[in-house]
């Protein structure tokens, strides 16, 4: 339009240039709003079918399309480490940004280094711990939040600072930002809405999609975050991006599974977990989210931390597991008669194993060899187990069990918990190992395994499954587990040349090799012999314990749940002890009533008896503090009054 001029045109230029302005702040405003509201990284499924494969399920998500935002909500440095505590973003989900918490460490003025991604477990933190082991043996890591909570030097988040987020309640001085699920819920222990359940994949308000979908569960949500996590990885300078590895324990292990499918990996460590997860109500999980999906899509080497009576991780899994793997480059190490824990030369296989794929700087043994020959002329069976010497092997143990059966699922926990396993010394001839072994029952599956424990050149140092810090000088690798039918023994003609008996222990020879520790450092054990039909106890037995001790101490004997104290005199005599079920007392003193069916002994010198989840919160302290040399044990064994003896 021409202007005109004078008074009415100086007011068509100034409305038109209002037009103007007003114009410009809209389409400002509107691409203000594109970007606080940018679009959906996973669009909902409202009212179609949902994924139904896994590659129908990660169908459209590209870990490395969206910016990560990433903000510093604390940094320090220890022990010429450099800590941050960071956040960063996940996605976008029905409108709102989610964002990922995470404690990230690398050993200050390196670069080019090798990073790792750890996964903390279903109750656990992201710990710096981690970053701070780590960074000393030459790695960056980010150990990620995807529940919440955060534990670091002058920045800890527990349940009730996560439950102060959600509320928002930044007056309060305990309020941390953490990870923010958004519109979303990818919170465990607890979830930010009771309902939510990780096994679980139906709709409901705080889910991706309006149908039953995979992508509702809690596994799909932090596998995203996960993966995530390793293009923050890839973005920081001091980080190799072409050596990323991943780790995690229980939950952690199922995750590191889920994310080991990313060809960034390069190699992958679970523990306790992400081999047993293939049974559900809904058959859509188990073709989605069960752990055989993801593991058929693993081509990076992976190490299993599988201990033999883990309840989330079930031994019984891992021989199909390693036949599911598309990876031929893999290793086992199997803790006999741990249960979702381990000792330093298992927990040591993760950090060797990052070693040897992400720096070159540690060469793993091959697996070892193990072939059973059923059935010698006396019944009897033999071992052979072919071992790689190209590190000092300090021992060769065979381990077997008639506790096992086929298929077990969640609802068998008790039983695999308490599990027994037989131990059976070899003794070696060049590269191989062998020794004989009985059974007790032909009728029952015989499952067997060895393990070779081997000297390393130098100590190694890190942190556990739960953050302890360790040192070992030893390294255990395990054959495959072999799980022999009932047929196979009898059509071998073996015989069940193991007979019941009332005497549990001797104490003599290698006996600790049936009882098991988590802190080896102290003397307490425990052993699932009276689960196994050789040592069960007889109807109306009683305990009979014969033990010395230098100084005074209260002694505590505890049979599954239940606690007794008997008082040592600290002579250097030997005592000895009868005890009846009913001196025997749970957390809230209820006697136990007989020793038939128990599964457990525990020899030690102080325990807290809790009740069982459900129950009112009840706690009891029975023995104390031990004073002295650990005691000396000579006998345990079953007495039956007026019985003969066996």
């Amino acid at each position: 339009m021409i202007d005109q001029p004078g008074r009415d045109g100086r007011h068509m230029k100034t409305w038109f240039g209002a037009i103007a302005w007003i114009s410009a702040w809209l389409l400002f405003a509107a691409c203000d709003t594109c970007l606080a509201q940018p679009a959906d990284s996973l669009p909902s499924i409202v009212g179609e079918n949902a994924p139904s494969n896994f590659d129908e399920m990660w169908r459209g998500f590209d870990p490395r399309s969206e910016p990560l935002e990433t903000e510093v909500l604390h940094e320090w440095e220890e022990d010429g480490v450099v800590l941050r505590v960071v956040r960063f973003r996940i996605g976008v989900f029905k409108g709102q940004v989610a964002k990922l918490a995470a404690v990230y460490g690398y050993p200050k003025g390196q670069s080019n280094l090798p990073g790792l991604l750890q996964i903390h477990g279903g109750g656990q933190y992201a710990d710096h711990k981690a970053c701070v082991a780590n960074a000393k043996r030459g790695y960056a890591t980010v150990s990620i939040a995807w529940a919440g909570r955060i534990s670091a030097a002058n920045y800890r988040v527990s349940p009730d600072e996560v439950k102060l987020f959600w509320d928002n309640a930044v007056e309060d001085p305990n309020y941390r930002p953490t990870t923010d699920w958004g519109a979303v819920d990818g919170y465990h222990a607890p979830s930010r809405n009771p309902g939510n359940q990780f096994p679980k994949i139906d709709a409901a308000e705080w889910t991706l999609d309006d149908v039953e979908s995979p992508r509702n569960s809690g596994w799909f949500l932090c596998a995203v975050a996960a993966r995530r996590a390793l293009t923050f990885l890839e973005h920081q300078p001091e980080v190799d991006s072409n050596r990323l590895g991943v780790y995690g324990h229980s939950m952690g292990g199922k995750l590191t599974v889920l994310t080991a499918v990313d060809s960034r990996v390069k190699a992958a460590a679970p523990s306790c977990g992400g081999i047993s997860d293939r049974y559900n109500d809904s058959d859509l999980f188990c073709k989605t989210l069960g752990d055989d999906v993801s593991l058929k899509q693993i081509t990076c080497p992976i190490v299993f931390l599988s201990p033999a009576n883990d309840f989330h991780g079930r031994m019984g899994d891992l021989p199909k597991t390693l036949q599911e793997i598309a990876s031929d480059d893999w290793r086992v190490t199997c803790s006999p008669h741990h249960n979702h824990q381990d000792t330093p030369k298992y927990e040591a296989a993760t950090l060797l194993w990052f070693d040897q794929h992400l720096k070159q700087s540690f060469q793993f043994p091959e697996t070892p060899g193990l072939d059973v020959q059923l059935g010698a002329a006396d019944g009897d069976s033999t071992f052979t187990v072919v071992v790689d010497g190209s590190l000092p092997i300090e021992s060769v143990d065979f381990y077997y069990t008639q506790n096992g059966k086929p298929n077990e699922t969640p609802a068998d926990r008790d039983d695999v918990v308490h599990r027994f396993w037989h131990h059976t010394p070899a003794s070696q001839t060049s590269n191989v190992w062998t020794g004989r072994f009985s059974v007790a029952d032909t009728n029952r599956s015989l499952w067997c395994y060895a393990n070779v424990t081997y000297r390393l050149p130098k100590t190694v140092e890190g942190v556990g499954y739960y953050y302890r810090a360790y040192q070992t000088e030893r390294l255990n690798l395990s054959t495959v587990l072999q799980v022999l039918k009932p047929a196979e023994l009898q059509h071998a003609a073996v015989q069940a040349n193991l007979r019941p008996t009332r005497m549990i222990e001797d104490f003599q020879g290698d006996w600790q090799k049936e009882w098991f520790t988590y802190r080896p450092e102290e003397w307490a054990r425990s052993t699932n012999k009276p689960s196994s039909i050789v040592y069960m106890a007889p109807n109306d037995a009683e305990l009979v314990l014969e033990v010395r001790s230098a100084l005074p101490n209260d002694f505590v004997v505890m049979i599954d749940d239940h606690a007794a104290s008997v008082q040592l005199t600290g002579d250097n005599r030997w005592q000895t002890f009868t005890l009846k079920a009913s001196e025997f007392q749970d957390a809230g003193g209820k006697t136990l009533r007989s020793f038939t069916g128990v599964r457990q002994i525990r020899l030690s010198a102080k325990e807290r008896l809790r009740t069982g989840r459900g129950d009112q919160q009840t706690s009891r302290i029975v023995g104390g503090t031990w004073k002295g040399k650990p005691p000396e044990f000579r006998l345990l064994k079953w007495l039956v009054p007026g019985g003969a003896t066996p």
